[in-house]
């Protein structure tokens, strides 16, 4: 019985393992290091629109097309819905991306922080546009 336990044990461990290598290695549903950083509304502003415009509209507009989603367009930004407002949340969805509800969405939010097309700093910087465009205050 405790070779039993031990192996059922040992397994848990390597699924465990394999799952988590298998997710890049990334806990998503843990903060980046932005969080702890002050952001700049105005450096976020030129990251956005470079980075985020084509998806999520001019100052965050949305009404961008996504097939295959539960709305069928990319959420939009301003105004931001209250379950993403958090600095936290933000950086959540901007470091590990995100896949919109829906049957074979089309299109979904690129993990910026994971896959280190955005650096830490310009990751606070973009979450203090952000929350600048919905007058939110840290």
């Amino acid at each position: 019985m405790r070779a039993v336990k031990r192996s059922f044990l040992v397994l848990l461990i390597v699924l465990t393992a394999l799952a988590v290598i298998g997710c890049g290695g990334k806990d998503k549903t843990k903060t980046g290091t932005a969080v702890s950083m002050t952001g700049d509304a105005d450096a976020g502003r030129a990251v956005f629109i470079k980075s985020c415009v084509v998806c999520h509209g001019v100052e965050g507009g949305g009404g961008v097309p996504n097939a295959g989603s539960k709305d069928e367009t990319i959420p939009e930004l301003k105004p931001i819905d209250e379950g993403f407002a958090s600095v936290a949340s933000m950086d959540k969805v901007i470091e590990h991306g995100a896949l919109p509800e829906g049957d074979s969405v089309e299109k979904k939010m690129p993990a910026f922080g994971d896959d280190g097309t955005l650096k830490p700093q310009q990751i606070a910087d973009v979450i203090a546009y952000v929350r600048s465009l919905n007058n939110l205050t840290k």
